[in-house]
């Protein structure tokens, strides 16, 4: 099975987080409308990225592979000017 990329997959991982979180901290008052396509949207995809059907499995194995995915390259474009 191919796997996303790191930095895409934390990208992921990180938004559905953080819109997660707010949704449950606006409880009863409800998030827009928007960002609860988009939150479903990103259970989606990490659904689809990480081949489950359950959205905590998925996290849970995104989870998995950002610990043991290589750390992430520096960049040398800006030091070599």
């Amino acid at each position: 099975m191919l796997r996303p990329h790191p930095a895409v997959l934390r990208r992921l991982v990180d938004e559905y987080e953080a819109l997660s979180s707010t949704a449950g901290a606006a409880g009863a008052a409800g998030a827009p409308a928007e960002a609860g396509q988009r939150a479903r949207d990103l259970a989606y995809t990490l659904c689809v990225s990480t081949g489950t059907r359950d959205i905590g499995r998925a996290l849970e194995v995104a989870h998995q592979w950002l610990a043991t995915a290589p750390a992430p390259a520096r960049e040398t474009a800006a030091l070599a000017t």
